[in-house]
């Protein structure tokens, strides 16, 4: 009899009342009961938890394994003898705190079996005010790793594991260590998996802040147990991950998160001699994963405080985390020096003689935000308009020198062309308690088509607008659009201009997700003829001369008036053509006078400019219309296997008067 598909197994120590809900989600899972085994291990508890296992116990016989042994002082020990009974064929870590959504562990098998995956991650929700990791569940991802994803910035184990590879990998918990374990078994896990699956649209974990402080990360206190893990991960980076960008991307999560987790979390709080020794031990710790192209990854918040512990500079350490204590109260950003086309965060010791810590400690120049605010964006014929704000956060707006920016996005081409600086009076007084200035952050600024390319017309292709934002010495490159008035529509918007002596389609778009503006020049992405309709072809009502009445709707934004044509030929060299004119917003109207059509058959086409959309062929049952020429009779009637050929076919002819005489004769007469 094959084995259950998913072990679930539950490490319980004192788990009342979260228990209960707990294990109901699991066995409330639409993957269906009969391919669960739940595994809870008791690991000494000493309050109602025992009890409420026998109770869940007979309510869902078939379900529950029950384990129980003294207290282990961790939850590696009753993770791995639920590991060692478990029986599925994927195994899912599930803290007795926290519980499932329903649709949870279907959701996580389909993704593991249909990606071939050994690892699934599902989003995780915090409840009652616990925080929960967030920036690898942007988006589902059918199979990725830990070095082009963010995954590695969650190693709790509260995720789908494949069991044979944690078996193949003989991986086990290290009960060594009672907290920092999971960050070991996860990365090991992460590291030998062959593929990794991110369940990111649907709340699979609910992660639960205990009411009573029981969670184990609250529990357990002092630097020196998070001390003690974080030279097992080190190591375990240094033996299986080569030197180099995937070792730095997951550095990175150690020395900013844990490094800040255990100074600002513990390290400040305890007796000076502990400081000293663990500030020492976490210093030694990370010192395999330090180098010079790893501070390009690094805040400058993060560089300093890692100069800090690197030299145990213990004071200045214990300064920096009140300093940034103060900032986070007061919300304010933090003045910069500018010197020399750099910008330096003024952080404490920055330029102290007594405490020589190197200005690269400091250095946000590459990180600098860019704001802007878009007030106006609009084609007029074939020039771009466009006016706003834009500024470097924290530097006062002295010596500006904002360009745009035109990049075509397939070749890399860039045209840069001056704006004209308009005064923003109070910008800046609303935020950073008004520390800021930002007077003269205003721009207008003209792109005409025609002349953007240095003086020649901009090429077909896909033009990127952005701004260079510069002042004081220092410039920073901004996509524009994405913030941006009420007033500025982000539709997409199709003209047809007069440009280089003919019609051009220029098409002014937002782009998705983000939202900023593009230049599509040549139908890159929108087509014109994709706003061109016919929709009816009838006689004119009330003409006094029979007119054909073509309508249609014309979604262009804009197009020059009197280029939208209907163009007829007889296919022996003759052409006429009829003017459109516009009827309400997207509508217009052809009318066309047969009476003046040499006879012959007539095709035909809607053109603007060098467009051509052919007319649809001519309604079956369109009667002949009739009038006299010269004295002498005449008619226009749909052609002879027009709108079998799905094309438009007018035929024009005297009548044969002979042939009408005869017709007429051969009726019967009326009695």
């Amino acid at each position: 009899m094959p084995g259950p598909t998913v072990s679930v197994i539950i490490a319980a120590y004192n788990a009342m009342p979260y228990l209960t809900r707990c294990v109901t989600s699991v066995a409330e899972q639409t993957i269906g009961r009969e391919t669960l085994e739940v595994i809870v291990v008791d690991d000494g508890s000493t309050d109602g938890t025992a009890a409420e296992l026998e109770r869940l116990n007979a309510l869902y016989p078939d379900l529950l394994r029950i384990f129980r042994q003294p207290n282990s002082g961790g939850p590696s020990a009753p993770r791995n003898l639920g590991l060692d009974h478990a029986r599925g064929r994927f195994v899912f870590f599930l803290d007795a705190d926290d519980h499932l959504g329903p649709e949870a562990l279907e959701r996580m098998v389909h993704a593991a079996e249909r990606n071939s995956t050994d690892i699934v991650l599902g989003r995780t929700v915090g409840v009652g005010g616990r925080g929960a990791p967030a920036s690898m569940y942007d988006r589902n991802q059918p199979r990725t790793d830990v070095f082009s994803s963010r995954v590695w910035w969650t190693l709790n184990p509260m995720k789908l594991f494949r069991r044979a590879l944690l078996e193949e990998h003989a991986l086990r918990f290290p009960t060594d260590l009672p907290i920092g374990e999971d960050q070991v078994f996860v990365g090991a896990a992460y590291l030998h998996a062959d593929g990794i699956s991110v369940v990111a649209d649907y709340d699979c974990l609910f992660w639960v802040l205990r009411a009573d402080g029981g969670n184990i990360t609250r529990r357990m206190k002092g630097s020196e147990l998070r001390v003690r893990f974080l030279p097992r991960v080190v190591d375990l980076l240094l033996e299986h991950v080569p030197a180099g960008p995937g070792r730095d991307h997951l550095a990175h999560r150690h020395l900013t998160v844990d490094v800040r987790n255990i100074v600002v979390g513990q390290l400040v709080h305890e007796p000076r001699a502990t400081q000293q020794k663990m500030l020492a031990q976490l210093a030694d710790a990370i010192e395999p994963l330090l180098h010079e192209g790893m501070d390009q990854r690094l805040s400058a918040m993060a560089r300093l405080r890692l100069h800090l512990v690197r030299h145990r500079m213990l004071d200045e350490l214990i300064a920096l985390v009140a300093f940034e204590r103060d900032l986070e109260e007061s919300g304010a950003a933090t003045p910069l020096l500018v010197e020399n086309g750099r910008a330096y965060a003024r952080y404490p010791f920055l330029r102290d003689p007594a405490r020589p810590v190197p200005d690269h400690c400091y250095d946000v120049t590459d990180r600098l935000a860019v704001r802007h605010h878009v007030s106006r964006a609009e084609l007029s014929g074939p020039t771009l308009h466009l006016a706003g704000h834009a500024h470097l956060h924290r530097v006062p707006t002295h010596d500006v020198g904002t360009e745009l920016v035109l990049r075509e996005r397939d070749s890399g081409v860039e045209h840069r062309l001056p704006v004209t600086h308009t005064a923003t009076p109070g910008l800046g007084a609303d935020e950073d308690q008004g520390r800021f200035a930002y007077e003269r952050a205003g721009f207008t600024a003209r792109v005409d088509i025609a002349t953007a390319a240095g003086g020649a017309p901009l090429g077909d292709g896909l033009w990127d607008v952005s701004l260079a934002v510069g002042a004081q010495g220092l410039s920073r490159e901004t996509r524009i659009g994405r913030v941006r008035a009420g007033e500025v529509s982000g539709a997409t918007r199709t003209h047809v201009v007069t440009a280089d002596g003919g019609l051009r389609a220029v098409t002014l778009y937002t782009t998705r997700p983000h939202g900023n503006f593009t230049l599509d020049l040549g139908e890159r992405k929108h087509t014109v003829l994709s706003h061109l309709t016919v929709d009816g072809i009838r006689w004119a009502a009330g003409a006094p001369v029979p007119e054909l009445e073509i309508n249609g709707l014309c979604t262009l934004a804009g197009y020059p008036e009197g280029a939208l044509r209907v163009v007829l030929d007889d296919g022996r060299g003759a052409t006429a053509a009829f003017a459109a004119r516009r009827d309400g917003d997207v509508g217009f109207v052809v009318r066309v006078p047969v009476t003046g059509l040499a006879a012959g058959v007539w095709g035909g086409e809607l053109r603007l400019g060098g467009w051509a959309l052919p007319l649809p062929p001519l309604p079956a049952g369109l009667p002949p219309a009739r009038w006299r020429r010269h004295g002498l009779p005449r008619y226009a009637k749909p052609a002879p296997g027009g709108a079998g050929r799905r094309r438009f076919a007018l035929r024009v002819a005297r009548t044969a008067l002979l042939r009408a005489l005869l017709r007429r004769l051969r009726r019967p007469r009326r009695r």
